[in-house]
């Protein structure tokens, strides 16, 4: 069934990573499988088979071709830096080629105790594997750069996380499960030449074009590289209102993907300061606060290219500061360009960022939600009258009605019609997001009751993100205050 593993990871030296056999569990049952993708990965669907899928998505029985381990890593949680860190509870069996001849890891979230778990038990609660499932489907129909959800099976077994609750293991899809803090694991042990064979490996899985580049210059541009990456993928986030609620730089990614979901959450009413992590307690990861926690995390990838960049560190500094400070222009860029293409702007002028953070400031003090705003600002595109149910999302309407003319008089620069620009910005603005009232309802139907259709009916909502979808309108909706999501967990 499984496509062929070609192993690079596990051609590192053993210092990247530790052998690991997932462990058994009891009674594996298989809860989701993602065709299209597994289709795309060139899995052999005709001899599918959903109780052997179980097996081999639980760890039961190891793919022909596997080679399983755990990755060691290090990483700043919230500020503060821990050396090692590595898979707790994630087992990666290998690598495949899919149909387009791109390489990506096939890892197991969820199946036991590594030699990095640091006391923990290594498995999964339920809960916290269907909203990785659900998120990353959602994120990457949204065109935004993601792991992916494979498949999702149930244990049998039970977990503790306070109370016990239903286990369940996740298979995730990586262009690499390479991380900042896979770099940092290797400086904080001064181990240059590890470093250097791991930015190797990485420009050559991810960069190639950076091989041809000699000495310093290659790795010079391989954190540039990952910045521009970083700046693009944050302008994503901010642009459907995505928090990821833990921007530690073990979850910064290499390839400039979206990894671990563990309390992200996505915004209902516009709020900068928005936090919904119940670990980030000071709002280190708000939502405003993710493109400059991005730098942050940068820099510390830095720090450990140094001795690669200039064997003068003086020299090297200067030369990676003078790249991480081109950051915010960058990040700037990406996201004008997202919000041109929210408000429907055809080509840029002046005062387009004036004019998005204006909408913003007014969303804020309007109190409005993010997606609703930009979904009916579409349809005030294509029909004046449609107008109404936008200014009737704020709880200051003159403020949005101002601003609805400045808008209209910056559209007549461009030269689209109404229909094309209309068009357009909806698929640059979702009408359907996993709103975290929605996300819990599937979540606690699931282990609650034993029923998935809440959850199956989600995934298929949220994956088509920018169809109108009738007869779902109720999906649009924001949660009632009796429904309201303030804190989500981390799960670990």
């Amino acid at each position: 069934m499984f496509p062929a593993f070609t192993l690079r990871y596990s051609r590192l030296p053993e210092r990247f990573y530790e052998r690991f056999e997932p462990v058994p569990v009891r009674e594996p049952r298989l809860i989701a499988f993602n065709r299209p993708l597994a289709e795309a990965l060139g899995f052999d669907l005709a001899a599918f088979d959903a109780e052997e899928a179980a097996v081999w998505f639980s760890g039961n029985v190891v793919p022909r071709g596997a080679e399983p381990l755990a990755q060691a890593y290090a990483g700043h949680q919230f500020g503060g830096f821990v050396p090692r860190l590595g898979d707790g509870r994630a087992v990666l069996l290998g690598e495949v080629t899919d149909r387009d001849g791109r390489l990506r890891d096939i890892q197991l979230k969820g199946a036991g105790r590594t030699p990095f778990s640091r006391g923990g038990d290594g498995r999964a609660p339920l809960g916290p594997v269907l909203r990785e499932y659900l998120v990353s489907e959602a994120m990457h129909a949204m065109g935004i750069p993601s792991t992916r959800a494979l498949a999702a099976v149930t244990t049998g077994e039970h977990v503790v996380r306070g109370i016990p609750e239903p286990g369940a293991i996740l298979t995730r899809v990586a262009a690499s499960h390479i991380r900042v803090g896979t770099f940092q694991y290797f400086a904080a042990r001064g181990d240059i030449d590890g470093v250097r064979e791991l930015a190797d490996h990485a420009i050559e899985r991810h960069y190639p074009e950076l091989t041809k580049r000699k000495g310093g210059e290659r790795y010079l541009g391989l954190l540039e590289s990952v910045q521009a990456r970083q700046a693009a993928l944050i302008a994503k986030w901010m642009g459907v209102g995505f928090i990821h609620g833990v921007m530690n730089t073990d979850n910064t990614s290499i390839s400039g993907e979206t990894i671990d979901f563990g309390p992200c959450a996505f915004m209902e009413q516009y709020d900068p300061q928005m936090v919904f992590s119940s670990i980030d307690e000071g709002g280190r990861y708000a939502y405003a606060n993710q493109p400059w926690i991005a730098q942050w995390n940068l820099a510390r990838l830095a720090e450990t290219l140094l001795p690669l960049i200039d064997d003068d560190t003086d020299r090297a500094i200067e030369l990676a500061t003078e790249l991480l400070q081109r950051f915010p222009e960058r990040y700037e860029e990406e996201w004008l360009a997202v919000m041109r293409a929210k408000l429907g702007l055809e080509r840029a002028q002046p005062g387009d960022k004036a004019l998005a953070e204006a909408l913003l400031a007014i969303m804020h003090r309007g109190r409005a939600d993010f997606t609703l705003t930009f979904r009916r600002l579409a349809d005030a595109a294509e029909n004046r009258e449609a107008e109404a149910s936008l200014i009737a999302l704020f709880e200051r309407p003159e403020e949005i009605a101002g601003w609805l003319e400045d808008w209209r008089q910056r559209l007549a620069q461009d030269l689209w019609t109404e229909d094309e620009r209309a068009r357009r910005m909806r698929l640059a603005n979702p009408a359907f997001i996993p709103r975290n009232h929605r996300v819990q309802q599937a979540l606690t139907a699931a282990m609650d009751e034993n029923d998935y259709g809440p959850f199956e009916t989600l995934l298929e909502v949220i994956t088509h993100p920018f169809d109108d979808q009738p007869g779902r309108e109720e999906y649009t909706r924001p949660a009632e205050p009796t429904e309201r999501v303030f804190r989500t967990f981390c799960g670990t």
